[in-house]
Order: C-alpha cells, then structure tokens, then sequence
C-alpha cells in the first residue's frame, strides 16, 4: 500500500462512521500548496458551505496558502459561514490526514469561531 491508499483507507473509516451517525460534517482536504474545508449535509449530497486558501479574501490575509497561518484563517472563515447557514454543530472528517500541523490548526480555529465537534 501506497501513502495515497492508505490515506483514503483511514478517511473511509471515519466517514462511514459519520454517515452512521447521520451528522453534518466538516471534511478538510490539503494539498501541497492549499487547503480547502467544506460543510456537508448529513446525507452527503449536498454543501452548505466552502472556504479555502484559494479565496481572493484569504489571498489578502496570508502569503503562502500551504502555511498553518492559512489554515487558521480558512477554519475561521468556515466556521463563520457555517454559523451564518445555521450549523452550529459538526462532525470533524479530516480526510485520513494525520490530526497535527496544518489540520489541528484549522480544526482549533473552527472550535474557536464557534463550531462544535
């Protein structure tokens, strides 16, 4: 198994257990260079809300879009957004990426901008 496989190994895990509890979830996915998040309905069909390092507003704010900085601003601006669409409380799925570095700092952002999970 390759890094990519076992990736998508661990996120199919905890989506499957996030679909068992039929909850909102807030997916996070990286890449070399950006970060995005999304808000997810409960059925998986439809996104309620989307911020990412690609955003003109969050270009402004930070230099480099692949920097823990970005993705403090990103999980503010997610939680905003998800608060202004009348979501308070999410499931975190953070895509088999491992939980410190540029993940936990969007995560800790989110909790701070008023998101539950």
């Amino acid at each position: 198994m390759d890094k990519k496989e076992t990736r998508l190994r661990r996120a199919r895990k905890t989506r499957a257990k996030i679909a068992e509890l039929k909850a909102v979830r807030l997916s996070v996915h990286r890449t070399n260079s950006h970060i995005y998040a999304q808000v997810i309905d409960a059925t998986g069909s439809k996104v309620l809300a989307v911020a990412s390092t690609l955003e003109a507003d969050v270009r402004g704010q930070v230099k480099n879009g692949a920097s823990v900085e970005a993705a403090a601003v990103v999980g503010k601006r997610i939680a905003e957004k998800a608060k202004a669409a009348g979501i308070e409380n999410v499931a975190f799925d953070r895509s088999g990426f491992h939980y410190h570095g540029r993940v936990k700092a969007l995560a800790d952002a989110a909790r701070e901008g008023g998101l539950v999970f």
